[in-house]
């Protein structure tokens, strides 16, 4: 345990307190050894007093991340304890399951790895500098627990460039096919691990995909629909469903899978959700189950303002789009848009439309991503059942 050292100040160490993992550079006293970043460090307060160690970045404003406050070497046996807890959670949550999410960041307690498990292939993300470095170390330990077909490597998120790394994506292990299939319930997806955004899908909705499912009756609607998560769990309860994506490919995907379940009424329209739903305001089509599932609107402190207005100017038009009895499913993945804020926005889109409306549940992310106390930013998905009276 000969790792170099990294002083905080007092405020960095009262951050620590409070349960949060990240130190930010403004918070750096003092470094006992020139650092190139990547490396895990010690982290020791003013009087010399050990705080825990973590990953060092030396171009990010997050400039540590914890990984233990114990004094205890972070070495392999260390990060494949760590893998084998976060895999023992999917599978007492998930029993039997074929998709989820190995390992959710801060969440597990690994900043900087994402891993998602399709079928017999997992895609890992790495985000930090000191978890890129030690890409061969992940892949063997994902070898090691899952043994599976492939390792795919998805790492070309822009939040790399924060880190002073390139994006990047390819195979670590074994042959990738075009495409990986999985189940969400009854309904199977295909995601291709190269091309489709993220690491091929939005494990987070999985739940939320089949309780929009439960809810689905007569006419539906599902804007956002990427490959069509909502879509073809509607479609199974609907007497008829449009899905709506802007992608011209995602779309296709959405076909294909609708053609994989048997399902010949879903319909895709391949259109801005935003124009649609003004659109459809004047025209007498009305539905029995919408979905708003957007990409953030918000993903800094600055663009609230503007989400403000789009997930109010959707969410107004789904209102009004709804007959009596109707249900509405309207998701935010903004961190910076609070669940009390989202839901006053709803308010707000509902007494416009003159509709009146109630919660039926409060939702998130799956189980598969956990919230780790004390870090709001792993609390970012908020999904709404309302029903409109």
């Amino acid at each position: 345990m000969t790792e170099p050292s990294v002083t905080i100040s007092r405020r960095g160490v009262d951050r620590l307190n409070a349960g949060h993992p990240w130190i930010y550079r403004s918070d750096l006293v003092r470094e006992a050894a020139p650092l190139s970043g990547g490396e895990i460090v010690r982290v020791v307060d003013q009087r010399g007093w050990f705080k825990g160690r973590a990953l060092y970045s030396s171009k990010s404003q997050i400039a540590l991340r914890m990984l233990t406050l114990e004094e205890v070497p972070c070495d392999r046996d260390f990060f494949l304890a760590r893998f084998r807890a976060a895999l023992e959670l999917r599978e007492r949550a998930f029993p039997g399951a074929d998709a989820w999410r190995l390992v959710h960041g801060e969440a597990d307690f690994l900043p900087g790895i994402v891993a998602d498990r399709y079928g017999d292939c997992v895609v890992l993300q790495l985000l930090a500098q000191a978890t890129d470095a030690r890409r061969e170390l992940f892949t063997s330990i994902v070898q090691e627990l899952l043994r599976p077909r492939c390792i795919v490597e998805r790492s070309d998120a822009k939040v790399r460039l924060l880190e002073g790394l390139e994006q990047r994506k390819g195979v670590l292990a074994g042959t990738v096919p075009d495409y990986l299939e999985y189940r969400e319930g009854e309904v199977r997806l295909r995601v291709d691990p190269m091309g489709g955004q993220k690491t091929g899908s939005f494990l987070d909705q999985r739940e939320n995909h089949l309780v929009a499912g439960q809810y689905a009756r007569g006419a539906g609607l599902d804007c956002f629909s990427y490959t069509g998560g909502f879509a073809l769990q509607m479609a199974r309860g609907c007497d008829r469903v449009t899905a709506v994506e802007i992608s011209g490919q995602a779309a296709e995907q959405i076909r294909a899978n609708a053609a994989l379940n048997g399902l010949s009424n879903l319909e895709v329209e391949v259109a801005n959700a935003f124009d649609f739903l003004k659109a459809k305001t004047e025209t007498p089509d009305r539905y029995d189950i919408v979905v708003l599932d957007p990409p953030a609107f918000a993903k800094n402190k600055a663009a609230i303002a503007a989400a403000e207005r789009g997930y109010k100017e959707i969410n107004l038009r789904a209102f009004q789009l709804l007959r009596p009895g109707g249900f509405l499913i309207s998701s935010s993945c903004s961190f910076h848009i609070s669940e009390e804020h989202f839901e006053e926005i709803l308010l707000s889109a509902a007494v416009d439309a003159r509709r009146q409306v109630q919660i039926v549940e409060r939702r998130g992310a799956g189980r598969d991503h956990p919230v780790a106390l004390g870090v709001r930013e792993t609390r970012y998905l908020k999904c709404l059942v309302v029903r409109v009276l």
